[in-house]
């Protein structure tokens, strides 16, 4: 029966976002009480706690072995994030970037995507018998992320041209968000994974072609609101710093420790998907030198949200 499984994916779903707007909230009080600066608060409680269900489904993911879940929720969701997200939310207001974001943070991101390309295609460039990450890859990425916390560490001081505004709860009241956000998250998680298998099997369709749309869409969806939210209030850093440094995070960290995790297995039909994540990263890039500089305007975010589209389209033709 299919109806079961879409609405245990459905609730799970729910339970990922609630939990880490929990864990956002809980960690964004407690950071503010130990006078973390606004933009450290932006680029790394912000970013990666709306990247908390991507770790998560992940995690369970590998330890299950299903590697086609690992690489399709991540590679889909940092497509999600770029050309869907920043697409709407630039069609809200058009998104000015700060200079050290142009410069550093995407083509950080940018790097952090080939180094994935090189590192899993072992077979094509590199004779090896098959694709996989391995232990020794997840920690060359976990080595890559604490070098991008030293870089925000580094970069705190910087004022921002907005300010991320963060409610500080009593001491009581942020453990409790903090708690309640990982068994949200701890849960929903695992019913995302296991009914995401499950509909794959019941309608016949790969794990991949489920990974890389409903996983990953659904767990972008605390980006698409921070984002969205941060758009319309005109924080600029908060919209487009919460997308670049969840794309960071996924890779660095979340395949990271998936690896760690278990030996992932990867499948090459993912490189057109790859790809067109690179080439989605190098829109970004692009678009802060067309039109005004480091601003991402409205006809470039629509832009983005048609090469989405033209996305899917390949992915129905390819199932």
């Amino acid at each position: 029966m299919v109806l079961l499984p879409i609405l245990l994916f459905v609730v799970g779903l729910l339970l990922l976002i609630l939990g880490a707007d929990f864990l956002v909230k809980g960690s964004s009080s407690l950071a503010k009480q130990l006078s973390i600066s606004e933009i450290a608060i932006g680029l790394t409680v912000v970013a990666f706690g709306t990247s908390t269900p991507e770790l998560v489904v992940n995690i369970f993911s590998s330890a299950k072995g299903y590697s086609d879940i690992v690489f399709g929720n991540v590679i889909g969701s940092n497509l999600f994030n770029i050309l869907v997200i920043l697409g709407i939310a630039g069609l809200i207001n058009p998104l000015t970037v700060q200079k050290n974001t142009v410069w550093k943070e995407i083509p950080i991101s940018l790097f952090a995507t080939l180094l994935l390309f090189f590192m899993v295609n072992d077979s094509g460039l590199f004779g090896a018998i098959s694709n996989r990450l391995s232990q020794i890859d997840g920690i060359v990425l976990l080595v890559f992320f604490i070098i991008f916390l030293i870089y925000i560490i580094g970069i705190a001081k910087i004022k921002s041209t907005d300010t991320y505004e963060v409610t500080i709860h009593s001491p009581l009241k942020t453990l409790f968000y903090i708690i309640i956000g990982f068994i949200g998250l701890f849960i929903g998680g695992k019913f995302v994974v296991d009914n995401a298998v499950s509909l794959a099997r019941q309608l016949q369709v790969s794990e991949k072609l489920i990974a890389v749309t409903i996983v990953a869409a659904g767990t972008s969806l605390p980006e698409l609101a921070t984002s969205v939210v941060a758009a319309y209030k005109k924080r600029y850093d908060i919209a487009v710093g919460n997308i670049i440094g969840s794309n960071i995070f996924n890779i660095f960290f979340v395949l990271g420790v998936s690896s760690l995790i278990n030996t992932a297995h990867y499948s090459s039909v993912l490189n057109i998907d790859f790809l067109v994540l690179v080439f989605g990263t190098l829109l970004l890039f692009l678009a802060m030198f067309t039109g005004r500089a480091h601003r991402l305007d409205r006809w470039e975010a629509f832009l983005f949200i048609a090469t989405y589209v033209g996305y899917l389209v390949y992915l129905f033709y390819r199932k």
